[in-house]
């Protein structure tokens, strides 16, 4: 079956549609909680991460290797959340935490300003002012997150395999579209599909679990997988965090063989300071 991500604007009726057609495909639906498996299973902040992947990094805040961990453990955690299939996410980004993965179907849902306005200010008390500021804010601070970390528009509609204007097709017709293209050939899982799971899965926890690791802010690697079979390239600040590293990823289960590639950095003001902490 498939794994379905829907992208929204503030209040534009996306978690209604993702609610729709979990319940009419019996698939789960998920969100917000994934930022709280991913606080339980890496030990960090529930509130840093969420906001890791919220906000966008201050004008003066470069991208910090503590933002970077908290990213890299949701998309684990999501990862972990959609391996089975039958899932539909409609939390922040989720097209872009999956994007590597071949059978997502991607939703893009919009809907006219007014109507926007009229379901906080039903859901939330707002007045339509407040109303009105609090979407503007969300959105932009959405779009220049995800200009920021992946480079592209977030309203690119190239991004999307359907977008759905809410204000042209009513709630129950959209759902029939998204759960009509869901069962089609082009999202169903192969024995091919689920190999390239799993092999993102162990690269994304083993990526998580060495970089929200304490010990290893210096260690700057990247993880490949294919069939169970882990290499890691990059570098680390001292030479006892390359086995620190290979014994972190030997213990994750699924993981047949680890291969390092990993070079000691040789900039020793880096090294001393080190030891100095």
């Amino acid at each position: 079956m498939a794994i379905i991500t829907i992208s929204r604007g503030t209040f534009s009726g996306g978690q209604q549609l993702a609610e729709c057609v979990a319940s009419n495909l019996g698939y789960r639906c998920i969100s917000r909680e994934v930022v709280l498996e991913a606080s339980k299973e890496y030990g960090v902040d529930e509130n840093k991460l969420y906001k890791a992947l919220a906000e966008k990094p201050g004008i003066l805040e470069r991208l910090t290797v503590e933002r970077s961990a908290y990213i890299a453990c949701i998309k684990a955690a999501l990862l972990k959340e959609v391996k089975d299939d039958n899932v539909v996410y409609h939390g922040h980004a989720g097209h872009l935490l999956l994007k590597e993965v071949p059978h997502v179907l991607r939703i893009r849902v919009i809907a006219n300003e007014e109507q926007r306005i009229e379901t906080a200010m039903d859901r939330h008390s707002f007045s339509r002012n407040k109303a009105h500021d609090y979407i503007k804010k969300v959105d932009k601070e959405r779009a220049k997150w995800t200009k920021f970390l992946y480079h592209i528009d977030w309203h690119d509609p190239s991004m999307y395999d359907i977008v759905i204007n809410l204000d042209h097709v009513d709630l129950s017709g959209a759902c029939d579209v998204v759960c009509l293209t869901a069962k089609s050939e082009e999202f169903k899982t192969t024995p091919e599909i689920q190999r390239i799971m799993n092999d993102l899965l162990l690269c994304a926890d083993a990526q998580a679990r060495i970089i929200s690791n304490e010990n290893l802010r210096d260690a700057d690697v990247d993880i490949e997988s294919r069939w169970g079979v882990l290499t890691i390239t990059g570098t680390v600040g001292l030479p006892e965090e390359e086995e620190r590293i290979k014994e972190i990823v030997q213990n994750i289960p699924g993981v047949r063989v680890v291969n390092s590639d990993i070079s000691v950095r040789t900039d020793w003001s880096a090294v001393q300071g080190k030891y100095l902490r």
